[in-house]
């Protein structure tokens, strides 16, 4: 009788191991995925401008499975993408710094979208987070917000089938103007990456970030 007692506690602790073991090695493989994904997509997201923000998550939608389309740039009564699957969905593309957060503006000019398009649903997506006056007035309209972590998840989803990386790299930033002189900005290589400097260097050494 003890000698089955004690093969029974043996065995439910090979089980208890065996299945410990098994949630760490789990929990270490996502944490290397999740890794993975921030190496390759988030840092390279947080350096976009708002138009090369809008071109990734056309890109993301379609490998999602929906039909997306970019508007134009000015007069896009707050959508910034319009795009079907089952329903049509106006999106508004937050680009922000991931310590701003998005506000509540941003769920009202969706919503007026979502009329003057005549869509079935409205989303906010950031690759950062919302106010709690934005929350409190989506879950009023019925607007959905995507943050920073949602966004992850939506990457991860594809696993992903491309990177940040290409978009940042050559999708030429909306254009803009140098706030010295007025010239235009253009795109310039430096040692920490791409930035905005006036074109009329060597007279004006304006320079700033493209994600401004």
């Amino acid at each position: 009788m003890d000698n089955f007692i004690t093969s029974i506690g043996y065995f439910l602790l090979f089980v208890i191991l065996f299945k410990g073991s098994l949630m760490l090695y789990q929990s270490i493989r996502m944490r290397k995925q999740q890794q993975a994904l921030l190496k390759a997509d988030m840092p390279y997201i947080d350096k976009m401008d708002g138009r090369q923000f809008e071109i990734y998550l056309q890109i993301l939608f379609r490998h999602l499975g929906y039909n997306p389309e970019v508007t134009k740039q000015s007069g896009d009564f707050g959508a910034d993408l319009v795009m079907e699957r089952d329903e049509k969905i106006v999106v508004q593309a937050k680009r922000y710094g991931y310590k701003n957060r998005v506000s509540l503006s941003a769920v009202q000019e969706v919503y007026g979208a979502k009329a003057y398009y005549r869509a079935n649903q409205a989303w906010v997506v950031t690759n950062s987070y919302f106010t709690k006056q934005a929350k409190e007035l989506a879950a009023a309209c019925g607007v959905k917000l995507v943050d920073r972590e949602d966004l992850q998840e939506l990457i991860r989803a594809i696993n992903p089938t491309f990177e940040a990386k290409e978009i940042y790299e050559n999708v030429t930033p909306e254009a803009r103007k140098c706030p010295k002189c007025s010239n235009h900005l253009v795109v310039r290589q430096g040692k920490r990456g791409r930035f905005f400097g006036c074109s009329s260097f060597p007279s004006c050494h304006h320079t700033e970030k493209i994600n401004k």
